[in-house]
């Protein structure tokens, strides 16, 4: 706030208040104390005397107008000497009012139960006072809300009764006028059916409603929600409890019609004052305050309820927030905040003339003159003038947002069909027939009138990216299968009508990727997270990752809302790596790599959690934790969009110990209590759908053993009793969870057991006749079977294992870092390391394309073959013919020399 005095600035603001402001001259004589302090200090001692004033009378209705006078006239002095900045003035105003309402709440409440803790009854803000960006004479948007069971009462009071009379007191106080005139006006019209309802509503009456029956504008309204006064506890609760409703999970481009058809209303309401000019309504009018507003809103209410950065309730915090989100262009934040902060100080100086809640522009040219003259200007057409640009520039990037709404398709079944063949349709036909079944309403998600809407707005530039598509009839119909199995569609169509880059991106993913197309026809939410361009970069680290699944957006999040929470974004990290191969930004190697960095962090945040809840009933074991050991892929940092997890539950310490929770066990029962637990969190489906499946068969003695042992138990089995392939696992394990030290201490048993001497013979006997019974019983599926034909990554697998385990050396959970030490050692040839490489984009990339082992369809493969690092499909297949026999002649070679 600034402090420095300059006489003949304030002077000249006092001198155009007494000129120009009626009300602020009647404020000057009624305030001596105030005016005097304005003119001889500077403005903070004269607002520490305006928040004093009155402070010497009992009763607080007399008390509280007297500080609202003495604060009006202290800061409309202090704005118009330029010594306040609009968000000080605003702020201070917003800050009277909370402390206005507290005290008259609790005036309210001593004056009914003297004896009683004021409870169980809490005042809500809407609008500005909500934001805390209170104009010069605001009326007050609040609802009030109760707690029957513990609201203090009259004897005999029915609660809802009581709480209606609390109100009525507490509007009473702020806003009967009288010879001290009034703190507020107070509009109680903004809770749920105003036209019905009383104005105190029990809390949980009032949660129902806006889970069940609320209105889109609503929505936007609680954005700048507030717990002002009362049981803040209670308030809190019920805010809380809304914030589904008002940040919706998945990305609602909805917002755009939904508050743009609330413009539409406002502007035919309010005509008089659309047009710029003379009677211009600076808060209703085409580029005024309120579309500055709702500009922000519109962006918050769509990308809020993922990002809680955005929920900020004031505008001009909230356009820098999306500024600084890469959510709306810079230039568009910088005019709309210099054109908000203009037209909100205009609006001040209308209201400072005689304290009336006005936003119009006179019509009369006196009066406009009159008003130019208070802020400053010489005449009415200055101010005209100065209005002028940023309200057209507001009006222009407001009325943008609509802007790009293409015709709809042709009912016609001709001109539909030309109008297919025109976007790029083979068999126009065909693509007809299937628009016209969706037209026909039979899926439920285009049974409702919105979905209908938003599904015909949204359907040209389906339209457009599917016959720019390889297979334009393959998208389609795998499109049909998304429309069919959506729960609802309507937020899903707005955000491919508001986004034509994910529309072509959707059709590449459902031409050329069924895995990823099965994965959004059950969660059309997947898309959201390809709003931002990050989604196409590398995943990050384990670590970065582990924060960002186990990050909540809500204070006490329950066990379950986090198994919920935890899918969503690690499904949301998995399709995206999906796209990124699809659409070719990204190395199918490298891809794997994120699929095993994001199935670990997922492993690590649910593990976690779950040994949270356990802890709550059962405890801790003293001087014993859960460590997880990944085996497989997940050990070797190199997953597929199918695979499994490969999990071995070890814990450290003694197995006699007993854990010190209300119900104890002993540590064998405690751990394999607790061990199913986190399978289950990892694999069970819920509301947000599956994660993983969970194989954890390589455990000691597999389905007959424990399925948590302890580390000593774990290490006598695998150096006494343990099988050759049991080792063969061991040389891609790799601690997953647990602390450094638990980690440490499982590594070395692993190391220690792959170390031990071995009788060559008997371990090449072991693993030949491993891999024939392994063929024998899991035959490939086709020629395009990566892992399982001759000369595929599993023969590839087993020759490393076997060189691994006879020589002791090259032990690393990759695959690709022990082949390059096989290689040092010159055990393998080079050329393996590239055959390696060719077989793993390979089976990355059919993982998505071809499923189930089959030769990819021709459209999709040049896709394969560019991911693959090959110009065209028969490169690609000559290059994975001689990838396999050279894996195959190695294997054959390895197995081989069984005395060698």
């Amino acid at each position: 706030m600034a402090d420095t005095h300059s006489d003949k600035i304030v002077n000249n603001a006092i001198e155009r208040a007494r000129k120009h402001a009626p009300f602020l001259r009647l404020m000057l004589a009624v305030q001596p104390r105030i005016a005097e302090c304005l003119a001889a200090g500077p403005i903070s001692q004269a607002l520490d005397l305006a928040r004093k004033a009155g402070s010497n009378v009992p009763d607080v209705g007399t008390v509280l107008r007297r500080e609202r006078g003495a604060l009006a006239l202290t800061l409309a002095i202090g704005d118009l000497a330029g010594l306040l900045t609009l968000e000080q003035v605003t702020h201070e105003l917003s800050d009277f009012a909370d402390r206005a309402l507290e005290r008259a709440l609790a005036a309210t409440i001593a004056a009914r139960t003297p004896d009683a803790e004021p409870r169980g009854y809490a005042v809500i803000a809407l609008g500005k006072h909500g934001s805390q960006e209170l104009n010069y004479s605001s009326d007050i948007d609040l609802i009030f809300v109760f707690d029957p069971s513990t609201l203090p009462l009259k004897p005999r009071e029915e609660p809802g009764q009581g709480a209606v009379r609390i109100g009525q007191r507490l509007v009473e106080l702020l806003q009967k006028r009288d010879a001290e005139g009034y703190v507020f006006r107070v509009d109680l019209r903004l809770r749920p059916s105003p036209e019905v309802t009383p104005i105190a509503l029990p809390v949980d009456a009032a949660i129902s409603y806006y889970e069940t029956h609320a209105l889109p504008w609503e929505r936007a309204a609680f954005i700048r929600a507030r717990v002002v006064a009362g049981d803040k506890r209670l308030g809190q609760y019920f805010l809380d409890a809304i914030h589904p409703f008002v940040w919706r999970r998945s990305l609602d481009f909805g917002a755009i019609s939904e508050i743009q058809s609330i413009t539409r209303r406002i502007r035919d309401h309010y005509a008089q004052g659309q047009s710029f000019g003379p009677g211009y309504d600076v808060k209703r009018g085409r580029g005024g305050i309120r579309e500055v507003e709702f500009f922000a809103q519109i962006h918050q209410l769509i990308h809020g309820g993922r990002d809680p950065g955005l929920r900020t309730p004031s505008t001009l915090d909230a356009l820098g927030a999306l500024r600084t989100a890469g959510l709306i262009a810079p230039g568009d934040a910088e005019a709309m905040a210099t054109a908000y902060r203009l037209l909100r100080t205009v609006e001040h100086r209308l209201q400072m003339v005689d304290d009336r809640q006005t936003h119009s522009l006179p019509v009369d040219a006196g009066a406009l003159d009159n008003v130019a003259c208070l802020h400053g200007l010489d005449r009415g057409t200055s101010l005209l003038t100065l209005l002028a640009a940023p309200v057209a520039e507001v009006a222009s990037i407001y009325d943008a947002l609509a802007d790009g709404q293409e015709e709809g398709l042709p009912a016609d079944p001709n001109d539909l069909e030309t109008s297919l063949k025109a976007a790029g349709f083979e068999d126009p036909a065909a693509g007809r027939l299937r628009i016209e079944s969706w037209r026909s309403g039979k899926a439920r998600t285009l049974r409702t009138a919105a979905a209908r809407e938003a599904f015909e707005a949204m359907l040209p530039a389906l339209v457009e990216s599917f016959g720019a598509s390889p297979d334009s009839m393959r998208a389609m119909n795998r499109f049909d299968d998304v429309v069919t199995k959506l729960p609802s569609g309507v937020n899903f169509y707005r955000l491919l009508q508001a986004q034509p880059e994910l529309t072509q991106l959707v059709a590449t993913v459902l031409s050329h990727a069924p895995a990823l197309a099965e994965q959004l026809g059950r969660r059309p939410g997947l898309l959201d997270g390809l709003i931002d361009a990050s989604a196409f970069e590398p995943a990050p680290t384990v670590e970065e990752l582990t924060l960002e699944f186990g990050r909540s957006d809500r204070a006490g999040e329950d066990y379950q809302l986090v198994l919920d929470r935890v899918r969503r974004r690690v499904n949301e990290r998995r399709f995206a790596l999906g796209v990124q191969l699809v659409m070719g930004y990204t190395d199918p190697l490298e891809v794997a790599a994120g699929y095993a960095r994001v199935a670990e962090a997922a492993v690590n945040v649910l593990a976690g959690a779950t040994v949270e809840e356990f802890e709550k009933t059962h405890g801790r074991v003293p001087g014993s934790e859960l460590v997880i050991l990944g085996l497989g892929r997940l050990g070797g940092e190199a997953l597929t969009h199918a695979s499994d997890l490969d999990l071995i539950y070890l814990f450290t310490g003694t197995h006699e110990a007993q854990s010190d929770g209300p119900k104890p066990l002993r540590a064998t029962d405690y751990f394999n209590r607790l061990a199913p637990r986190v399978t289950a969190a990892l694999s069970v489906p819920t509301a947000a759908g599956k994660l993983y499946e969970v194989d954890t068969r390589l455990r000691p003695s597999g389905t007959d053993g424990l399925l948590a042992i302890s580390l000593p138990s774990f290490a006598a089995y695998q150096q006494e009793r343990a099988w050759t392939w049991e080792h063969m696992a061991l040389t891609r394990a790799r601690p997953v969870y647990g602390s450094q030290e638990a980690r440490a201490a499982v590594r070395a048993v692993v190391e220690a057991t792959l170390l031990m001497p071995r009788d060559a013979a008997k371990l090449l006997a072991d693993t030949s006749a491993m891999r024939m019974e392994m063929a024998l019983h899991k035959p490939a599926n086709g020629p395009f079977d990566i892992k399982l034909g001759d000369g595929g990554l599993v023969d590839l697998e087993f020759a490393v294992h076997t060189l691994q385990l006879r020589y002791r050396v090259a032990f690393h959970p990759q695959l690709e870092r022990a082949l390059e030490a096989l290689v040092a050692e010159e055990l393998v040839p080079s050329t393996i390391i590239d055959a390696h490489r060719l077989l793993s984009r390979m089976l990355v990339t059919l993982r998505l394309v071809s499923p189930t082992s089959t030769e990819p369809p021709p459209s999709s493969r040049p896709l394969v073959a560019r991911a693959c690092g090959m110009e065209d499909w028969d490169s690609l297949l000559a290059a994975h013919d001689g990838a396999r026999h050279s894996i195959l002649e190695l294997w054959r070679d390895v197995a081989a020399h069984h005395g060698d």
